[in-house]
């Protein structure tokens, strides 16, 4: 940690802390992760380092960047780029109530797809997708973070299986105790797009036995009619409670009204590499890292 200077703790989580740091070197701000290995089993920690080099090789314009990672005193540290414009959570708390255009949405949830599918090609499943792992740069441009993290903290196999972070995003498969797959991460992408076309969860509840009936079979309240037709008809789509039924992130991507928009975010060359699909195969039914 010699390289940093500790500005102040950002976050705190199920698997440790965030702490938002200075390079002595640049003084440039990261985010650092620390967590605790000290407890893990061997089998864990090597599940731990894994994890960590998969992060590393994760290089997208709309993905948080991985610069580096080592131990130290019983603790893994991942340092990644700090996002200044904060987390989707607070840009949509701080609306008070005033709903995003249907064109500030859709740039923002393209972004997201455009993030997802660059996981979900190289057979990771991010685990942990809500509002506040999605964070904005600078200029504005959507980066998703922590994803794999689940992972690496729960390492062992029977925890990869259980629920997983905040309870709103959990998918009705999770909730009955099925196995977590790529279109649990669909699930909760639906619940992002929820949340920015109305500011407020799609399933809410006072406890967590209510929360899970409702994931399983409620209905969620409608999204402003002011929204066109193919939004609300997605969201629908994303929300379909058998995971099969669920669009892939691929097949999300080629929708008309969303393709149109990815190369406001991508160059001709990424979208070259990005959308050949003959380098990647299909998920198997144990698709994970």
């Amino acid at each position: 940690m010699d390289k940093y200077v500790k500005v102040r703790k950002i976050g705190e989580g199920s698997f440790g802390k965030a702490i938002l740091v200075k390079a002595k070197e640049n003084g440039q701000h990261y985010v650092i992760k620390e967590i605790n290995i000290s407890k893990m089993s061997n089998k864990e920690r090597e599940e731990s380092r894994r994890e960590v080099a998969v992060l590393a090789n994760m290089k997208h314009p709309n993905i948080v960047l991985y610069r580096e990672s080592f131990e130290e005193n019983g603790c893994l540290y991942i340092v990644m780029d700090y996002c200044e414009g904060g987390d989707l959570f607070k840009k949509i708390n701080a609306q008070k109530g005033t709903l995003f255009s249907e064109d500030q949405i859709l740039d923002w949830f393209v972004q997201i797809c455009l993030a997802l599918k660059h996981i979900h090609d190289r057979k990771i499943l991010h685990r942990d997708i809500k509002s506040q792992n999605i964070f904005l740069t600078k200029d504005g441009t959507i980066q998703l973070g922590d994803f794999g993290i689940a992972r690496v903290l729960n390492s062992t196999a029977e925890l990869a299986r259980t629920c997983i972070g905040t309870p709103y995003y959990l998918s009705p498969e999770i909730c009955q105790n099925k196995p977590y797959n790529n279109k649990s991460d669909i699930w909760a992408l639906g619940c992002v797009l929820y949340e920015m076309c109305t500011l407020k969860h799609a399933f809410e509840a006072g406890n967590m036995k209510n929360l899970v009936l409702k994931i399983i079979s409620g209905p969620f309240p409608p999204v402003s009619m002011h929204y066109s037709y193919d939004l609300r008809n997605l969201l629908s789509q994303l929300f379909k409670r058998n995971p099969r039924n669920r669009p892939s992130v691929n097949s999300i991507l080629e929708k008309n009204f969303i393709a149109k928009r990815v190369e406001k975010f991508l160059t001709p060359q990424l979208i070259a590499e990005e959308f050949n699909h003959k380098i990647f195969q299909k998920f198997g039914p144990h698709a994970a890292p």
